[in-house]
């Protein structure tokens, strides 16, 4: 076993979480330089948040019409008439049809610094994101420090996520309250076994009421983990006793989803912010999700959201390809007599206690029960607990992988059938940008279980999208571009380069459709490509026993054998 840090000594994780929190804030910083539109450096929805900020902390509440009256918009927004958003209320009053709690957290930095700190405010943010990111990557997931330190660093200096490192819009902190709901989740609160869970739950109960308030877009996500950890704590529970923590949290969120729409009704005149939105007095506030969908049209925004030309993640950050095949291989892996597949002669570590050659402590809490009660003759001689080098490596537990499919899912669904438009005026990927962590370490496990080619083609198609961001940072420091407009004329020829290949679905069906057939294809291929069925090679695993939840068990052993499929 690799011998413990010396006292005093910071564990290299910690270093390398240092490192990439540096990155992602100096990325978006770099960032905030350019401006949102060419007449102001904040545009659309963010004047609206830094104009509550405002009004926050000079008048301590919502109002916003005395810094509308007074135009306090124009040293940051341009001198032009923002366009009307907010409805006059009964009582004379105007607040801004957006939820709260960015506001609130930006109401100090704005009352003292201006759109500058705010901006700076949420820069920090995103370094905190790129940390936490690599944190679970290595303390929840087990992946390699130095894969987990190269893959969180070329998303966070990378669009989307560098992107809304400044913008003033709640993606980046919804993002980060997303993924430390999974750092809860996958934790030793939610873990069988004795553990102590009455903080860890808390912290989680709190983290996850923290979605809605961002905005009410977030509901399906906050849902998502929610259910997920309601499921796993009734399961873990034994009693009576047991039983309180998931009955306190079930209290907790049915208490808060009260207070939520009281306030709602109380200050914003209806069931979400929109009620007090001047642009759905007529169509009432569910109008924001469309006046008349077409949700077989929107359909189509399953693909679109990663390959459309403009709007697509995969256009800005090419990377985000390797979501797809890493989606096939957690469906694999959640797939109802689901086995976890190793690498040929490869033996899962102890999860419970993995140490790696940074000597830091990997916690796997949701597989330790059945490690433990494995029997010997399935366990290699090797000493439990260590890790050679290029250890082969072992998969997540089932419920791991649906802590990040299911709200994924529910986060992808949500921009493609409720969300009003993908291509709108903001900068690409907005919608899913509070799932991206979640992808990220889903993409993150895929390139530790496939060490070779796949990590290559990975750090390629990465660092295309670190010099796409650098490109878009030197035309918008040169007035080429924006973040709202024009962007897509961007001089980077690697985008060029991309750009003709990937539909673009602003043409109507005519426009798209032979681009958009090839690419729905690509994808099928892509997950499929994923799941270790269709993988030459052979590999052992074994079928699991369902007393464990799905963890590798006890079952018969089969194998892939080279040039066929599994038999």
């Amino acid at each position: 076993m690799v011998s413990a840090p010396a006292r005093g000594k910071v564990p290299a994780t910690v270093w390398a979480a240092a490192l990439v929190a540096v990155a992602g804030t100096v990325a978006a910083l770099l960032g905030a330089g350019v401006r949102s539109r060419f007449g102001g450096h904040v545009a659309v929805d963010e004047p609206q948040y830094l104009l509550t900020a405002l009004s926050l902390f000079e008048d301590l509440d919502l109002d916003i019409t005395d810094e509308l009256d007074q135009r306090r918009w124009t040293p940051w927004a341009g001198t032009e008439p923002l366009p009307v958003q907010t409805e006059v209320l009964a009582d004379g009053t105007q607040i801004s049809p957006h939820d709260p709690l960015l506001p609130i957290l930006l109401a100090l930095p704005m009352g003292l610094g201006g759109w500058i700190a705010a901006k700076a405010t949420m820069a920090v943010m995103a370094g905190a994101l790129a940390a936490l990111a690599l944190w679970t990557a290595v303390r929840r997931f087990a992946v390699p420090l130095r894969l987990a330190a190269a893959g969180v660093t070329l998303a966070a200096v990378s669009a989307p996520l560098a992107v809304y490192g400044q913008q003033v819009y709640p993606e980046l902190p919804a993002a980060l309250a997303a993924l430390a709901a999974v750092a809860l989740l996958t934790g030793p609160a939610f873990a069988p076994g004795d553990h102590p869970r009455g903080r860890g739950v808390a912290a989680f109960g709190v983290v996850i009421i923290a979605l809605p308030w961002l905005s009410v877009k977030y509901a399906p996500v906050a849902a998502a983990i929610a259910g997920l950890a309601l499921w796993r704590l009734w399961r873990i529970g034994r009693g009576r006793a047991d039983r309180r923590p998931v009955v306190a949290l079930a209290a907790w969120f049915a208490a808060m989803g009260v207070v939520y729409l009281v306030v709602h009704r109380l200050v914003w005149g209806g069931w979400t912010v929109y009620a007090s939105g001047d642009h759905f007095q007529e169509s009432g506030e569910f109008g924001v999700m469309g006046f008349d969908p077409n949700y077989v049209g929107r359909a189509s925004r399953l693909v679109g959201l990663m390959v459309d030309r403009g709007y697509g993640l995969a256009a800005w950050q090419p990377a985000w390809l390797l979501l797809l095949p890493a989606v096939g291989l957690a469906l694999w892996c959640l797939r109802p007599r689901g086995a976890l597949r190793h690498r040929r002669g490869a033996v899962p570590p102890d999860p419970a206690r993995v140490t790696r050659p940074d000597s830091s402590r990997v916690t796997r809490p949701d597989s330790a029960t059945a490690a433990s009660s494995r029997p010997s003759s399935a366990v290699s001689p090797r000493p439990s607990g260590t890790v050679p080098p290029g250890p082969p490596y072992a998969l997540p537990s089932r419920a791991s992988f649906a802590a990040l499919l299911l709200p994924l899912a529910a986060g992808w669904l949500t921009a493609t059938f409720v969300a009003l438009t993908m291509n709108g005026h903001w900068w690409p990927g907005r919608q899913l940008v509070v799932v991206l962590p979640l992808a990220l370490l889903l993409v993150l496990v895929l390139l530790a279980s496939r060490p070779g080619r796949l990590r290559w083609a990975g750090l390629t198609l990465g660092l295309a999208g670190a010099v796409d961001y650098a490109w878009l940072l030197a035309d918008g420091y040169a007035r080429r571009i924006t973040w709202v407009s024009g962007f897509e004329q961007v001089g980077s020829p690697l985008y060029r380069l991309l750009r003709p290949v990937l539909p673009d679905y602003r043409l109507g069906w005519s426009g798209f459709w032979p681009l958009h057939l090839t690419w729905v294809l690509v994808s099928v291929l892509l997950v499929a490509y994923g799941m270790p069925y269709l993988l030459k090679g052979r590999s052992d695993e074994e079928d699991p026993d369902p007393r464990r939840g799905g963890d590798a068990g006890d079952g018969r052993r089969a194998d892939l054998r080279r040039g066929r499929l599994r038999r």
